[in-house]
C-alpha cells in the first residue's frame, strides 16, 4: 500500500505544477511539442503571411493555420535560450550566460544595445545586479517618428536614459512572474510599467508584446518586446478631457455620471467614438438618448470592457463582455482591429493607469437603447414584416415608450406580394403583445393578449418554443422599453373548433361528410388536445371508387380509418423533429417527421399545415394515411432497436392539457 500511496502523491504533485503552468508556458510547450520532430528545443512559430508578425502557436492555430484571419507560414526556430550547432540536428546548446548588456546582442536587439552605449547606460548593465530589461526590437525602434528619435538621441541623451531606464525593473522577472494585471516600479523615478498575461498565452508590457521571453543574462533577464513604451501617468478619463477629437464623448460621459469611475482604479477597456462617430447616427436618434439617462449609460456602457484587453492580445474573434451586460466580439483582420466584424478603429493602445483606450470611427448601438421601430430595421430578414407594421398604421407603438413585445415573423414567412388590407392590418396589430416579455420567462399553457384583443397560446416543446403556430426563431432583441421575438410564421390565431376550421375550407368537405357520417362531430367540437392530419377532397377522389363506396358505406371501418388520422396530441409542425411518433385514436403510431421544411406524415407529405383551432391543430395532406409496414429487426438488433424506441418515445411532446384548448373570445 505504501509505494501506491507514493505514487498517487506524485502524479497530484505533477499534476499541481501541470495545472500551475502559466498561459504562456503552455503556449510554448506546444510549439515545443510541434518542433520536436526537427531536434532537441526547436519551436513551432507561426508567422502571418506579408507580415514579420510571429507567434508561438497553439492547438486552435496550429490546426486553422490563421492569425487574426489571415494564413500563416509555420517556421521551426530554436525555442528562447538555445541556439544551433553547426552539424547538429535541432538547438542543442544553452545560449551563452553573459550580462545583460551583452546579451541585447545575443538576441538580437543591437539598436537598444548601441542606444545603451551611446546613453551610458552599459556599465551598468554589464554590471553587478538583478535586473529586468523588456528590450525593444530594432523593428519597434525603427518604427518610432523620426522626430522623435532625434529629440531621443540628441542633447546629452538624458531623455535617451529616461526611456531606457523605464523599460527596466530592478529584479528578475520571468514569464512566470508576469501575472495578469501586475505592475512593477520601472526604474525611471518608479514609475509603473503594467502587465498583462493573457489566457492565449500573448504577454504584454504596456501593451507591447513580448515577442522573445525569458533570455536569461549573469545579471538579470531580457525581454524583447515589439514597441518601445512610455511612461503611464494617467488616467483613461485624461484622454477624454485633453483630446478634441473625443469631445462629444466627453460631453456624453459626464451627462452619465461616468466621469467618477474612470478616474479611479480599475481595469477597463474603453473604445471611444471620435467627434465624427458621433455624427454618423441620425440626429432625432442621437438626441433622444442623449436626453435619456438611462439609455445614455447603457450606450456608454457598451463601450467599456470589464477587462483591459491590448490590441496585441486579440489573435482571433473573441466574445467579451461589456458594462452594459452584453457582449462585443472583439477581433482583428490582419493587422487590424475589429469590432462586431467591423474595421472601424482608428487608433490603438492609449494607456492609462486604469485601462486603456482605443479610438473608433463608429458609435456602437446596443439593442437596449433603441425603440422597436430601430430594432426591427436594423434586423434584415425582418424587413418585410417592418414595413407592413407600418403601413399597418401600427409605428407610434414601434417608436413610442409603451411595454410591448413585437412577433415579427421572417421574410420567407409571406408568400405573394402584400397589399395593405382592412384584413391583413388585424392581422399585423395580432402580431403586438401588450407588456414586454422575455422568452425565457414564457411557460407552457400561458396566454398572451395583443393589440387587436386576441389571446394567444405558448407552447414548450422539447425543440421549440411556439406562440400558436409561430416558433421563435432567434434570441430576444430587447430594446429601451419593449422586446421584439423573431418568429419563423405568420401568426394564425383559432378561430374555432377543429370542426369549425373544416366546415370553413371547401378543401375538406367530403372529410366533413365523412367524419358527420361516422359520428365523431362532437367529438372534434369538444375540448381536446387532438392532432388532425385532414385528407382534403382530392384525397378522397384519389381511392379506387369501388374502395371508396365500400368505406362510405361501412361506417366502422369508416370511423376507423379516420380515428387513424388524428392523433391523440398536439403537435404544430415547429415541435416535430426527424423522428416524431404520434399515438392515433385508432391503430399503430403515426410516424412524423421533416425535410426540406416539409412534414411528413406515414412519408404522405402535409400540403398545408398548423391550421390552428381551440382544442387542436389541423394539417391538411393530400393522400389517405396508411400505415407503415413493419421494419424487419435481426435478432441481435432487437434490443438496440427498443432502446431506440423507448428514446423516440420520449421526443419532443407537451402533456395534455385540457383547458389549454377551451374556446378563445375575441
Amino acid at each position: 500500500m505504501k509505494p501506491l500511496t507514493l505514487q498517487a502523491l506524485a502524479v497530484t504533485l505533477i499534476a499541481t505544477v501541470t495545472v500551475a503552468k502559466s498561459p504562456y508556458q503552455s503556449v510554448l510547450q506546444h510549439s515545443r511539442i510541434r518542433g520536436r520532430q526537427h531536434g532537441p528545443n526547436v519551436c513551432a512559430m507561426q508567422r502571418i503571411q506579408g507580415t514579420d508578425k510571429k507567434y508561438f502557436t497553439n492547438c486552435k492555430q496550429w490546426y486553422h493555420r490563421k492569425i487574426c484571419g489571415k494564413p500563416t507560414v509555420v517556421t521551426y526556430e530554436c525555442c528562447p535560450g538555445y541556439e544551433k550547432v553547426v552539424g547538429e540536428k535541432g538547438c542543442p546548446a544553452a545560449l551563452p550566460l553573459v550580462n545583460i548588456y551583452n546579451t541585447l546582442g545575443v538576441v538580437g536587439a543591437t539598436t537598444t544595445k548601441m542606444y545603451s552605449e551611446r546613453a551610458g547606460l552599459q556599465k551598468e548593465i554589464e554590471g553587478p545586479g538583478s535586473f529586468t530589461f523588456f528590450s525593444p526590437s530594432n523593428e519597434a525602434w525603427a518604427a518610432l517618428p523620426t522626430e522623435i528619435l532625434d529629440a531621443l538621441v540628441s542633447n546629452v541623451n538624458i531623455e535617451l536614459l529616461n526611456v531606457l531606464h523605464y523599460h527596466m525593473v530592478n529584479k528578475r522577472l520571468t514569464s512566470e512572474d508576469l501575472k495578469h494585471g501586475s505592475s512593477f516600479p520601472s526604474m525611471y523615478q518608479d514609475f509603473n510599467v503594467h502587465i498583462q498575461h493573457y489566457s492565449n498565452g500573448v504577454v504584454t508590457v504596456n501593451c507591447a508584446r513580448l515577442v522573445k521571453t525569458d533570455q536569461h543574462a549573469t545579471n538579470g533577464i531580457v525581454h524583447v518586446v515589439d514597441r518601445v513604451i512610455t511612461a503611464i501617468t494617467n488616467d483613461v478619463n485624461s484622454f477624454l478631457d485633453t483630446d478634441e477629437e473625443l469631445e462629444s464623448l466627453q460631453t456624453a460621459v459626464a451627462a452619465a455620471g461616468l466621469t467618477g469611475m474612470l478616474e479611479k482604479e480599475g481595469s477597463y477597456t474603453i473604445f471611444a467614438p471620435t467627434n465624427e462617430a458621433f455624427k454618423k447616427i441620425p440626429q432625432e436618434m442621437l438626441d433622444r438618448i442623449l436626453g435619456d439617462p438611462v439609455a445614455l449609460k447603457d450606450l456608454l456602457n457598451y463601450h467599456i470592457l470589464k477587462n483591459l484587453h491590448c490590441s496585441e492580445s486579440i489573435v482571433s474573434g473573441t466574445p467579451l463582455e461589456t458594462l452594459q451586460g452584453t457582449v462585443l466580439e472583439v477581433g482583428c483582420d490582419g493587422q487590424e482591429m475589429t469590432l462586431n466584424g467591423k474595421t472601424i478603429v482608428t487608433e490603438k493602445d492609449k494607456l492609462g493607469t486604469n485601462g486603456v483606450v482605443h479610438y473608433i470611427n463608429e458609435l456602437l448601438i446596443p439593442d437596449s437603447v433603441k425603440t422597436l421601430k430601430e430594432l426591427a430595421e436594423g434586423t434584415p430578414q425582418v424587413s418585410t414584416a417592418t414595413k407592413l407594421f407600418l403601413d399597418a398604421g401600427l409605428g407610434p407603438h414601434l417608436t413610442g415608450s409603451e411595454a410591448v413585445t413585437l412577433l415579427a415573423p421572417q421574410n420567407d414567412a409571406f408568400k405573394g406580394r402584400l397589399t395593405m388590407t382592412p384584413e391583413l392590418r388585424k392581422v399585423m396589430r395580432n402580431h403586438i403583445l401588450k407588456n414586454k416579455f422575455s422568452s425565457k420567462s414564457l411557460f407552457h399553457g400561458q396566454k398572451l393578449e395583443t393589440l387587436g384583443g386576441n389571446k394567444l397560446r405558448v407552447f414548450l416543446f422539447r425543440n421549440n418554443l411556439c406562440i400558436e403556430n409561430a416558433c421563435i426563431a432567434a434570441h430576444d432583441k430587447n430594446g429601451r422599453y419593449a422586446t421584439m421575438f423573431i418568429v419563423d410564421k405568420v401568426l394564425a390565431p383559432p378561430m374555432g373548433t377543429i370542426m369549425d376550421v373544416l366546415k370553413a375550407d371547401s378543401r375538406f368537405s367530403t372529410l366533413v361528410g365523412n367524419i358527420q357520417k361516422a359520428g365523431l362531430t362532437e367529438l372534434l367540437n369538444q375540448n381536446g388536445t387532438y392532432t388532425v392530419f385532414a385528407p382534403t377532397n382530392d384525397a378522397f377522389r384519389a381511392m379506387p371508387p369501388a374502395d371508396l363506396n365500400k368505406l362510405t358505406r361501412d361506417p366502422k371501418e369508416l370511423t376507423k380509418l379516420l380515428k387513424y388520422h388524428i392523433g391523440d396530441e398536439f403537435l404544430i409542425s415547429g415541435a416535430v423533429t426527424s423522428h416524431t411518433r404520434v399515438k392515433p385514436l385508432s391503430g399503430d403510431k403515426l410516424e412524423l417527421g421533416m425535410r426540406n421544411s416539409t412534414m411528413y406524415v406515414n412519408r404522405v407529405p402535409v400540403v398545408d399545415g398548423d391550421m390552428m383551432a381551440t382544442n387542436g391543430v389541423v394539417h391538411a395532406v393530400g393522400s389517405i394515411i396508411k400505415p407503415l409496414p413493419p421494419k424487419i429487426v435481426s435478432d441481435q438488433a432487437v434490443g438496440s432497436s427498443s432502446r431506440r424506441t423507448s428514446a423516440v418515445k420520449a421526443g419532443p411532446q407537451v402533456m395534455k392539457n385540457e383547458d389549454l384548448f377551451q374556446k378563445i373570445e375575441d
